[in-house]
């Protein structure tokens, strides 16, 4: 018996990391009115309520390094930057990882411009108190609500990019020209991670840039974030009594596709171009990310610069040392040709420094040294008429 209890145990505990590895992580729902709700379900619950496919699920894993992505759905945008990654539809927003300290910030700002200027009214049980005069409110809101998670989203990551890139700046410059001012080891290494820590924000930047431009030469994938225009059509043949709760304590789906309804039927009747307004929204934050690749070009050309002026400087220093070489192979090669005609005739001279004839070999060396110094001089004149040395 006890054998069959602690294989019961052990069975459970299997099922219970089975169940704990199927979770794909903490997530947190934010309504329309920017009331947050954490969420702890497996990725199939996020599949169905998001209505996207397991793939789209995948780009949101914080383990794999997708880069920055944002991807239309029939009725969700899939939202990969950075770390932000997010699942907006037609009326909430799933956020992942809401505990991150880089992430924080963004649920803040999620809450303050979710709700639109006429907010609904909550009582403290949770429930929506919603009155025929702002059901009308909410019919003149003309701004999509994935509009506003959109750009929450946008504002965020390129403030973010943009805060970085400044604080590369701040570190780089007085780097750059400390570096210019004396070469040494621990400058050039410092100038190296900087250029390596550049290059890896370039490559972001660089990325996150990409995707909005690629958005905005298709109309098609601009038009695929329209969420409230599409989920107008289908919500006008599903019926809002048929449709189930599918997480306690929030409204219900039927009740989200009747307001949906209404708010998307106002926005195309009212607005045909939403399209347009989503390419206004898109470029706004494209020409900010631009400018933000454009400040590291700037720095990565000043890197550039300051390099050439290093080489220029390590080239100037290696002329100089060739030319100090030039002048000591010279003189040695005189003096050898002085040594060795001295030696030549002291050996076969006979001298002696008390008679008359042992000056001769005086005359000898002073002739020598005469000479070699002629050819010295003669080398040198040489080589400085070729621009082997400066002058």
């Amino acid at each position: 018996m006890a054998r069959d209890d602690a294989a019961v145990a052990v069975a459970d505990e299997q099922s219970a990391l089975k169940k704990k590895t199927a979770v794909s992580g903490s997530w947190m729902l934010l309504d329309c009115t920017g009331k947050g709700t954490i969420l702890d379900v497996d990725k199939y619950a996020i599949m169905h309520r998001a209505q996207i496919h397991a793939r789209d699920l995948r780009i949101l894993d914080p383990l794999l390094s997708y880069p920055s992505t944002i991807l239309g759905r029939e009725r969700a945008i899939v939202l990969n930057l950075e770390h932000i990654k997010a699942i907006i539809t037609a009326e909430e927003v799933l956020l992942r990882d809401p505990m991150d300290e880089n992430v924080i910030p963004i649920v803040e700002e999620l809450r303050n411009h979710l709700p639109p200027a006429n907010v609904h009214q909550v009582h403290e049980d949770g429930r929506e108190n919603l009155s025929g005069q702002h059901e009308e409110a909410a019919e003149e809101d003309v701004s999509p609500f994935e509009f506003r998670a959109l750009e929450v989203a946008l504002e965020a990551i390129c403030s973010f990019l943009g805060a970085q890139t400044t604080e590369l700046e701040t570190a780089a410059y007085p780097a750059l020209d400390e570096l210019t001012a004396k070469i040494s080891s621990r400058n050039l290494d410092r100038v190296r991670k900087l250029k390596s820590a550049m290059t890896r924000l370039t490559a972001r930047v660089q990325k996150v840039r990409d995707e909005l431009e690629q958005l905005l030469d298709d109309d098609d994938d601009m038009a695929d974030l329209c969420l409230s225009r599409k989920l107008a059509g289908a919500s006008s043949r599903i019926s809002c009594s048929g449709a189930p709760s599918w997480f306690p304590g929030s409204p219900t789906i039927g009740s989200k596709i009747s307001r949906a309804s209404r708010t998307s039927a106002a926005t195309i009747h009212g607005n045909e171009n939403d399209v347009e307004e989503m390419e206004m929204l898109l470029e706004a934050y494209f020409i900010q990310i631009d400018g933000t690749l454009h400040r590291l070009i700037t720095l990565h050309e000043y890197i550039d610069d300051t390099e050439d002026y290093i080489n220029i400087q390590l080239e100037n220093h290696r002329n100089q040392l060739i030319q100090l070489e030039l002048f000591l192979s010279s003189g040695t090669v005189c003096l050898s040709i002085c040594a060795l005609v001295c030696g030549i005739f002291g050996m076969n001279l006979p001298y002696s420094w008390k008679h008359n004839h042992g000056y001769l070999f005086k005359w000898v060396i002073i002739i020598s040294g005469l000479v070699c110094a002629i050819l010295f001089i003669l080398i040198f004149a040489y080589a400085r008429r070729k621009g082997l040395v400066g002058s």
